[in-house]
């Protein structure tokens, strides 16, 4: 049985949602969940919920990196936190990934200080899943690394290829740039830089995306620097946000909307399903020497139990092999 850690204090509404998505997990996978945090604070909400006993179990941990705690001082300080005791799970042979809805950069540095990166790989990046007219993109990175070199953004195409062969079930993906147009003579030196390295490696290399075409589906993946690719994460999630709330105040604004959206609203459910990040669970953190899996802060149950579906799909499809053999 996979056995996954869980961050039992990270996000915004923790140790509760957490637990409630362990016990879910528990009732319809098989998976052992260890809950790593506050004991006592697990045990009140375990009370509280239904769960198969023999799936769950508690790892204390006394501290708690907090969302607003600056990443690398907290890990090397708190040495007993959620985040830190969890990743060290990993790293004794304990657990087989480690799941976080809690401070995303002390989960990077604890990973990158404690597991190291896999053979080849010299920088990890965080991959988000992006819905599209088409079939799921991998946008990658977010956020985990904001300097990087053409080197790296090639290791990002071939980690994202990978995953979404695997993970998203794309049997030849495409791989795109993220560029601000998709002439050869745009872009900074590092796009063009990349490129090169993209086109002459065996990546099924469309060339440059820009950013209107994500959710078209231009490309299977979409590499990018992680300081440009969290502010599209960002801007996306927003939008998406405000979109939904735009359309809840036209359509209530007189009967015949009403009437209107009564009648659609199965398509207003399906959409909505396609764009809430809870049905994808949560962002993998790629090349470290783990399984380390990033929710969201402000996961629900259903998100945190489909992050712990994601990092068992990440240890049985044996994706860092796959990472280490293509990047090798």
């Amino acid at each position: 049985m996979i056995k996954i850690a869980l961050d039992a204090m990270g996000g915004d509404r923790a140790p509760r949602v957490v637990v409630e998505g362990a016990a879910w997990a528990s009732r319809e996978m098989d998976v052992h969940v260890v809950l790593v945090g506050n004991e006592r604070k697990i045990k009140k909400f375990l009370k509280k919920t239904v769960y198969k006993e023999e799936k769950i179990s508690i790892k204390n941990a006394k501290e708690v990196i907090e969302m607003s705690d600056p990443a690398a001082v907290s890990v090397r300080r708190k040495k007993d936190s959620s985040i830190t005791v969890g990743i060290n799970l990993i790293k004794d042979g304990k657990a087989d990934a480690f799941v976080s809805a809690g401070n995303t950069g002390a989960v990077v540095c604890a990973a990158a200080l404690k597991l190291r990166t896999l053979p080849g790989v010299d920088r990890p990046g965080i991959g988000v899943v992006f819905p599209t007219l088409k079939n799921p993109c991998l946008v990658l990175d977010v956020g985990a690394n904001i300097d990087c070199t053409p080197k790296h953004l090639l290791h990002y195409g071939i980690m994202g290829s990978v995953y979404s062969k695997y993970i998203l079930g794309i049997s030849n993906p495409t791989i795109g740039l993220l560029n601000i147009g998709q002439e050869e003579y745009k872009g900074t030196e590092l796009v063009k830089e990349a490129r090169k390295l993209m086109k002459a490696s065996k990546l099924n290399f469309v060339g440059y995306v820009e950013a209107n075409e994500v959710f078209l589906g231009k490309a299977s993946v979409v590499v990018c620097e992680g300081f440009v690719g969290n502010i599209v994460l960002k801007v996306s999630e927003s939008f998406a946000e405000a979109t939904s709330k735009f359309l809840k105040q036209e359509l209530t604004r007189s009967l015949l909307p009403k009437i209107g959206a009564i009648l659609s609203l199965p398509a207003y459910r399906a959409i909505r399903k396609k764009i809430d990040y809870s049905e994808h669970g949560g962002a993998p953190l790629l090349g470290v020497d783990g399984r380390v899996i990033i929710a969201h802060g402000g996961s629900s149950a259903k998100a945190i139990k489909n992050a712990i579906r994601t990092a068992m799909e990440y240890v049985s499809h044996k994706l860092n092999q796959h990472i280490t053999r293509d990047i090798g």
